[in-house]
């Protein structure tokens, strides 16, 4: 399932707080770099990490599971396709209105049943760089 470029801009930009699964302290990670980025586009991100717990990350507190990050909006997570479904399920089971897979992260059945559940779901995909690619990135 595709997403048009009309309903991408109107996600990226009436979203506001993203709860990033798989944050990374580390500067050469990705989950850092978007991480570092959403924040200075004026998202609400809590990151999520239970080894990281209770740490400061770029100014915000980590949290070691989404019941900490409530409320969910937007759960984006840097996870290997065969380790999102239970995030997903907790995810929707928190009252997330949106999944988002990094790149290369796709798991068909965890999609379906956010899906199942209202959710909308995107995999594979970056927001840092669908807001570059949408004109949407300052």
């Amino acid at each position: 399932m595709t997403m048009d470029d009309e309903a991408m801009k109107a996600l990226l930009t009436s979203v506001r707080r993203i709860a990033l699964v798989g944050a990374s302290d580390k500067p050469d990670r990705p989950a850092f770099g978007v991480m570092q980025f959403l924040r200075g586009a004026g998202f609400d991100v809590t990151p999520v990490n239970p080894a990281l717990a209770g740490r400061d990350l770029l100014g915000c507190k980590v949290v070691a599971s989404l019941a900490d990050a409530a409320p969910l909006e937007m759960v984006d997570l840097f996870r290997r396709s065969d380790a999102v479904e239970e995030p997903v399920r907790e995810a929707v089971a928190r009252g997330a209105k949106i999944i988002w897979m990094q790149l290369g992260v796709i798991n068909e059945p965890a999609a379906a049943f956010a899906r199942a559940a209202g959710l909308t779901v995107i995999m594979d995909r970056c927001p840092v760089i669908e807001m570059h690619r949408l004109g949407l990135a300052r």
